[in-house]
């Protein structure tokens, strides 16, 4: 087992070349004065090159990036990496603990980036995650999942309209990708922001450890270290069956019962498809809710009670 060190703040430079080092970065503090500690995993090549950052769990219940982060980091071999790759296989520490998915003041981490200096608990919590670790990138993969009661596909979101960023998505070989521009509150368009060519990977279901997603997620990645000539990684071809979006959004219920969602994620469905069906506490059937639209269904509801304005199903509109 590897010593692990613990810093208050990350100096690169003081990591010696061809070393993996494993880390506590403190954050913030507690209620009773003491670090909140994120892990951090660095690998540093021989030689230069650009600085690799990869995030997961910024939901508490999002853990399929955690092991893509693990699994990437056993195989790299720091003597044939060129530049660095920086893994936090959990950046929100209190939610991970709690297995929740929001922050401890029940906010979505992932809507108030880059967060505020001197703001609320998850502000303050958001801001530093961006300034004492995004800042350090040249490159940002972010790893999520779906939601509890939903299902996603193996998806992207990206700013397509990048260049840099649309070859970051490609070289996923995901299912989907869904055109999303940056500055909409995420660490993906914070990244934007600053000029980090960032995507966010959806890696399948919350709460558990889907193997087939890991095994997706961690060959697209060393796709990508292949493609900016950190390693020797040879490039898997581009699939030619990635549905790309320009755009998607939400369906969703306008009365309660109990929902029934037909299709299934990357099922395309026509204008006037019945997608759900909604059913009172008696089995009658109250409604049957139809495609305003085709698309790609990129994720879906999978909890039965579903109260009025509750998601139905995500859908991608095909570019």
């Amino acid at each position: 087992m590897k010593d692990v060190i613990h810093i208050d703040k990350l100096a690169l430079e003081d990591i010696d070349k061809g070393q993996k080092v494993h880390c506590y970065i403190d954050l913030v503090e507690d209620g009773m004065g003491l670090p909140v500690k994120v892990p951090l995993m660095v690998a540093k090549g021989l030689n230069d090159g650009p600085v690799l950052g990869l995030t997961a769990a910024v939901h508490g219940n999002e853990l399929n990036g955690i092991p893509v982060i693990q699994r990437l980091f056993k195989e790299i071999q720091p003597n044939k990496l060129s530049g660095t790759i920086i893994g936090v296989p959990i950046v929100n520490v209190p939610s991970y603990l709690r297995k929740k998915r929001r922050f401890l003041d029940g906010v979505d981490l992932n809507h108030i980036m880059p967060g505020k200096k001197d703001g609320t608990v998850s502000q303050v919590y958001a801001w530093r995650v961006v300034d004492k670790l995004v800042r350090h990138f040249d490159y940002l993969v972010d790893l999520h999942t779906a939601s509890n009661g939903r299902v996603n596909s193996y998806y992207i979101r990206a700013d397509m309209k990048d260049e840099t960023v649309r070859r970051m998505a490609l070289l996923q070989n995901a299912q989907i990708i869904v055109h999303n521009p940056p500055s909409d509150g995420t660490l993906r368009g914070t990244a934007g922001e600053l000029n980090i060519p960032a995507i966010t990977l959806e890696v399948g279901n919350p709460n558990l450890f889907q193997k087939g997603m890991i095994r997706d997620g961690l060959t697209g990645i060393h796709n990508l270290l292949g493609y900016l000539k950190m390693t020797d990684s040879l490039v898997e071809e581009i699939s030619d069956e990635t549905i790309i979006c320009d755009r998607s959004y939400w369906i969703y219920s306008d009365v309660g019962g109990l929902l029934t969602v037909h299709p299934n994620v990357t099922d395309i469905v026509h204008e006037g498809d019945v997608i759900a069906t909604l059913r009172n506490i008696f089995g009658d059937i109250i409604k049957d809710y139809k495609a305003p639209e085709k698309g790609v269904v990129i994720g879906r509801s999978v909890s039965p009670v579903n109260q009025t304005g509750g998601r139905i199903l995500h859908l991608g509109i095909i570019k």
